[in-house]
């Protein structure tokens, strides 16, 4: 069978997977009644968690120049999500593929014991090439490198890419394998990794939105003078953003690898010291949240609530929008009490069919006084937000259904006021190279347009 076919095939039964499997989001009823005025956040180090009073004093230094309500927020987001905050780390901004793969690949190079590589695409192209030879030299030197990679996010990879990190002895995993006879009992073609992490020597982390792919090679112009020539839209790159974490959350990124690694019965992993003592080596303070089919979505529970508490401005960057009733009418109330809601959205996609479901709730944000911006110069693939300056979310996880309630995902909510000024830079700058769309305008739009995003909502429950 061809690949066009394979491809086709794989289409139709997602659909019929997905039409057969429309989970409901979690109901955000009730997760603002918790007596947040009246707790102290549960803050994790290196060591173990904090006594109330010793977090309670490192969250009121740290939170001085914060928002008020910043510590109910915390408080919220860890009853709805059950998962603390841990102190103490460095959080660094890294805007598109070049200067993360720079990163990255640094990294790795100097990594002395392990690498974990979790990750949706990794293409056999001039960038895919350079890092497998990275993997392959380290694995060589004696650092023991894992991988593990989606094998719906890889169908386009040749087999004979991987067979080679393989026989160098890498340990090599794929996710849920599309062909039904690789995991006998255990065929979940409707669950992706979408993650991107990887973790060396248990003391560093990266995460984001970034694939191991030459897709990213074009620099997006992101904080360049210089501007692309749209007319080649091979010149025209991808905007997106990744972290890189150093202190006591690697410790927290490193378990979700090796619990992914674990679930899908791929082995033990090589003997390893996967998680070296971590000690403060910055003054972020963070919330891992890492999400499976299995669970209601933390990720979208903490994105409600940070919307639902927005006291001065929700600015969200998002790839793929196809928000669900519950995440609409969050955005436009907001903006009804006066919070400046703005949305950084794709002008031009990958991806069109999601790029019309998403536009079908245009209307209605706009009417409710959501200021929508569409990126002009790239194509958009970052997945963040910055929330009343101070709350802020870099990962893997799209606004659709897809990726709240069937992908494996990953995003990284940073509690601080100086890393949000970073992330409302960064949002600014998206802005400068977006055109804004008014209502006059989009009720002008094509009829033919129109259709798409008829057409296009009515899969909304597998996209």
């Amino acid at each position: 069978m061809t690949k066009p076919r394979v491809a086709a095939w794989l289409a139709v039964l997602a659909l019929a997977v997905g039409l057969a499997s429309c989970t409901a989001l979690p109901s955000m009823d009730g997760l603002t009644d918790a007596p947040a005025a009246r707790s102290t956040p549960t803050v994790a180090t290196g060591k173990g968690r904090m006594d109330k009073k010793k977090a309670a004093d490192l969250l009121a230094r740290r939170w001085a120049k914060a928002t008020p309500d910043m510590k109910a927020l915390a408080v919220l987001e860890e009853a709805a999500t059950g998962v603390p905050l841990v102190a103490g780390n460095k959080v660094t901004l890294l805007f598109d593929g070049p200067a993360t793969m720079r990163e990255m690949m640094a990294a790795a190079s100097s990594a002395k014991t392990s690498i974990n590589l979790e990750t949706y695409i990794f293409d056999q192209d001039e960038v895919g090439l350079q890092f497998a030879d990275v993997l392959i030299e380290k694995q060589k030197q004696g650092v023991t490198v894992n991988v593990l990679y989606d094998s719906v996010g890889t169908l386009a990879t040749p087999k004979e890419f991987f067979e080679r990190m393989k026989q160098a002895g890498i340990a090599m995993v794929a996710f849920n394998p599309v062909n039904p006879a690789a995991r006998v009992g255990k065929w979940e073609l409707n669950n992706r990794d979408h993650r991107k992490l990887m973790v060396v020597d248990g003391k560093v982390a990266f995460t984001g939105g970034i694939n191991i792919s030459s897709t990213y090679a074009n620099s997006s112009f992101f904080r360049s003078k210089r501007k692309p020539d749209t007319t080649d839209s091979k010149k025209v790159g991808w905007r997106d953003t990744h972290l890189k974490i150093e202190g006591p959350a690697v410790a927290s990124l490193q378990y979700h690898f090796i619990d992914a690694w674990v679930n899908q019965d791929a082995g033990e992993l090589p003997e390893r010291e996967y998680f070296p003592p971590l000690v403060p080596v910055g003054d972020k303070i963070v919330r891992v949240l890492a999400t499976d089919p299995e669970r209601e979505s933390e990720i979208y529970k903490s994105f409600m609530l940070a919307i639902q508490e927005a006291k001065k401005s929700v600015h969200i960057t998002s790839a793929y929008f196809v928000p669900d009733r519950q995440f609409v009418d969050a955005l436009c109330a907001a903006a009804k009490r006066g919070v400046d809601v703005r949305l950084v959205l794709p002008g031009v996609t990958d991806h069109g069919l999601v790029f019309h479901a998403g536009r079908a709730f245009y209307d209605e944000l706009l009417r409710s006084g959501v200021k929508i911006h569409q990126l002009q110069v790239a194509i958009l693939h970052a997945k963040t937000a910055v929330i009343d300056g101070t709350w802020s979310t870099v990962g893997s996880a799209n606004i659709d259904r897809r990726s709240f309630l069937h992908n494996y995902e990953l995003n990284v909510v940073v509690l601080d006021a100086g890393f949000g000024t970073d992330m409302e830079s960064a949002f600014s700058e998206d802005m400068r190279d977006s055109k804004e769309i008014t209502l006059e305008q989009w009720r002008d739009r094509p009829w033919s347009d129109r259709l798409k995003e008829w057409a296009a909502r009515l899969t909304e429950y597998w996209i």
